[in-house]
């Protein structure tokens, strides 16, 4: 009998002695996990309100301390479950009925928790039941988070493979290293399996082996190919020999920060440190080749998996600690045959492998039986679960159009698309119109008899102003003045708000305000739930005109006015339909679930088809915004930036009869500025960009924060953030290349927007 006791029962518990690890169990998904006699369980609802079930197999039903509202039976609750489909399989045919319980009611606070110990062996599932949102509503299934104390430390564990098709699993011990043969086709896994370790992975093709040749990863014609420093899933993907072949890709990265321009540790290393004789990847290496025929060499060029190694200001490479944690992988695909080697490097002596060298493990995958989705793992918070980057649901129309996709703040976005280009979809935007996926933004749906109040003191804007129907768009600050993201508030009903923003931390840092002010508030992340398309374009309004429908109470498009929203349908499908956008033009966004994101895009392509609507990607979007002033966060503002130094100083108003966060240091930076964004015309042809500095002299005045090439225009065009005493109109200044003071293109500060200043087509 496996039973179940909270910890705050007869006296605090022995608080088990192994590591804690977390994992995220998705709203509307079902996750397992085996524990064992002594390992506690934390559950943890963060967003609050989120309903979930526990289940146990193999127990007689008996529990002491749990909760006493049963669950639902399992079959009835998987039949509304969509994620995690193998956990889903693994639940319905474990044997026996399991017994259930409730853990959270639907009222739940933000941060509750139940934590319980297992007596004995148990397989449980946590079912987080939800179903699809409509845009209209706020019900949208968010994330529990289940963390696990084991009783005695485990080390060594490995993740579950990530699919039932694999051909080898190979433990690489600390400090050794292992060969092992590859079908072209087949998937590589390499795992740190402890956390912080790092690992030195070699190529070479097969068939040039077989015939006594040489080929294996080069690292400089890699770099030299890909214009980066390591490559990773997308187009910059590849690993190539020196014949400029390509022998492997990246298909998924969980850490997203390795080294591709050293050797494997070497014997020379550790004897010029004072270690003669010390065990090194590149004798490992030697060893496990041997038997393939391969030369040995004194230093092998190697792709540096989770070591963590950078050039500093000052063109010097430094190390510090791996960002790997225990189970965190790179997946490669395998383009020819090949014969690899991996080690778990032997450093010991600095802060390579954090000090400790630990095991790798290697899974090679069936590439026939298998098909995995690429990215790359995006973390909200450092300690967060890694979770990949992400197809939007209008993706199978998009994927059809272009392959030039990039990874976007953890979405699959295009960049351009095939049949056109970035400078003929900038033009269309300018003169017709075009449809772009923004399903990267972040939603959170704010509600509760307090949501107004923790708005109203979020942000400097004043929220109680706010009509229901009404979008507003501010600044999110911290208390010492700087950004934390900018976004647009929805006001749906007098106690219900939504906040639409570029940041995750936007919800956390919401939900913490609302805690540290004790407000009767949730705050719950939809991004997920809503999906959504900006149609924008002087031709807009009359491709949505005769689309969207709406009902008697809520506006028609044509009676929608700037940033106004209404709630309808396109066909069959519930939409809200607001007017905003990003690129300065007369333009709408239409927010759907992404289970119906096809049937929407089909419509408005089909009803713009007459008026050449085209579907535009990021590059083009960055034409646009730069011209009409429309500022990007890591750009144009950051943590280190306040809404006037962004530019944005219209969004605070100078009387606000309410208390936000950073009022008085917005108040004195509104009186003392030191910096103010800018427009820069800038002479000649160019290339200008992000962070290039900007000279008076030879003094460093401030730097360039967005700069593009404006068609328009027919000129280069840049914002730009001044000491206040250099940027009045007209005041000639330099940009810096080279190092700033070799190579300077002369350039005049003048007014921002570029193109249309008094937002007229905007306002059409």
């Amino acid at each position: 009998m496996t039973i179940w006791v909270p910890v705050n029962e007869g006296g605090e518990a022995p608080r088990p002695a192994g590591r804690p690890t977390a994992a995220v169990v998705r709203g509307g998904s079902v996750r397992l996990f085996r524990l064992s006699a002594g390992d506690r369980l934390t559950v943890r609802d963060p967003e609050g309100r989120q309903p979930a079930y526990l289940y146990l197999f193999g127990a007689d039903g008996a529990f002491r301390g749990l909760p006493t509202l049963p669950a639902p039976p399992l079959p009835a609750v998987l039949d509304g479950i969509l994620g995690n489909e193998p956990a889903r399989a693994a639940a319905e045919a474990a044997s026996g009925e399991p017994v259930g319980v409730s853990l959270f009611g639907d009222g739940a606070a933000s941060g509750s928790a139940v934590t319980l110990e297992a007596e004995t062996a148990a397989l449980c599932a946590i079912v987080v039941p939800g179903v699809a949102m409509q845009p209209h509503e706020q019900d949208a299934p968010t994330d529990i988070v289940v963390e696990t104390v084991p009783a005695v430390p485990r080390t060594g564990e490995v993740p579950p493979p990530l699919a039932n098709a694999v051909v080898l699993d190979l433990r690489i011990d600390a400090a050794t290293a292992g060969a092992y043969r590859v079908k072209a086709g087949d998937y590589i896994q390499i795992i740190d399996v402890d956390g912080r370790q790092c690992s030195d992975f070699l190529a070479f093709d097969a068939a040039a082996l077989a015939e006594g040749e040489e080929f294996d990863l080069d690292a400089t014609t890699t770099r030299t190919l890909m214009g980066k420093s390591f490559s990773g899933p997308g187009l910059h993907s590849k690993y190539f020999d020196r014949r400029m072949r390509p022998l492997l890709e990246v298909v998924q990265d969980t850490v997203g920060r390795h080294d591709t321009f050293l050797l494997a540790c070497t014997a020379k290393y550790y004897e010029d440190m004072g270690y003669p004789g010390h065990s090194n990847c590149t004798e490992n290496f030697n060893h496990c080749l041997d038997a393939y025929g391969i030369k040995p060499r004194t230093g092998w060029p190697a792709i540096n998996f989770f070591y963590n190694t950078f050039v500093d200001a000052h063109d010097g490479i430094g190390m510090d600690e791996p960002w790997s944690r225990p189970g965190d992988y790179v997946l490669l695909r395998a383009l020819t045959d090949l014969v690899c080697a991996s080690s778990s490097c032997a450093d010991d002596i600095d802060p390579a492998n954090g000090w400790q060298p630990t095991d790798i493990h290697v899974r090679v995958y069936d590439g026939s039986a298998c098909n995995f989705e690429r990215g790359s793992a995006h973390r909200m918070t450092p300690d967060a679960e890694p979770r990949l980057s992400r197809e939007s649901g209008f993706f199978p129309r998009l994927s059809a159009l272009t392959r030039k996709f990039e990874d976007y703040r953890g979405f699959w976005l295009p960049s351009c698309f095939s049949s056109d280009g970035p400078i003929a979809e900038y033009w269309a935007c300018r003169e017709r119109a075009v449809v772009m996926d923004l399903s990267a933004l972040r939603k959170f749906e704010v509600t509760g008899p307090d949501a107004e109040d923790l708005m109203q003191r979020a942000v400097p804007r004043n929220v109680k102003k706010l009509a229901v129907g009404q979008v507003v768009y501010t600044p999110l600050c911290y208390g010492h003045g700087g950004m934390i993201d900018d976004g647009t508030i929805f006001r749906l009903g007098a106690h219900n708000f939504r906040w639409v923003c570029g940041d995750d931390y936007s919800g956390v840092w919401l939900r913490e305000l609302a805690a540290a002010h004790d407000l009767n508030v949730w705050v719950r992340n939809s991004t997920d739930q809503l999906n959504n398309l900006a149609v924008q374009g002087p031709r807009s309004r009359d491709i949505l005109a005769g689309l969207v429908t709406t009902p008697p109470h809520q506006p028609t498009l044509a009676e929608l006015k700037w940033f106004r929203f209404t709630i309808g349908r396109i066909g069959e499908v519930p939409v809200v339909v607001s007017r905003t956008g990003y690129t300065g033009e007369l333009g709408y966004e239409i927010w759907c679930h992404p289970l119906r994101a096809v049937e929407v895009w089909d419509a408005i392509m089909a009803a713009g088809a007459p008026h050449g609507l085209t579907p535009m990607g990021l590059a083009a979007l960055d034409m646009v915004r730069i011209e009409s002033g429309l500022v990007f966060a890591g750009y144009d503002f950051s943590d280190d930036t306040d809404p006037f130094e962004a530019g944005i100083g219209f969004t605070v108003p100078k009387e606000k009869p309410d208390a936000y966060v950073g009022k008085a240091a917005i108040e004195r930076r509104r009186a003392t500025p030191h910096r103010r964004l800018v427009g820069l015309d800038v002479a000649g042809n160019e290339p200008i960009g992000h962070g290039d500095c900007v000279h008076f002299g030879r003094a460093q005045i401030g730097v360039v924060t967005s700069a593009t090439r404006s068609p328009i225009l027919g000129k280069t065009i840049a914002l730009a953030r001044l000491d206040v005493s250099m940027a009045e109109i007209g005041t000639a200044v330099e940009i810096g290349k080279l190092d700033g003071q070799q190579k300077r293109i002369p350039a005049r500060v003048v007014p921002f927007p570029h193109f249309d200043p008094e937002k007229t087509r905007v306002r059409a």
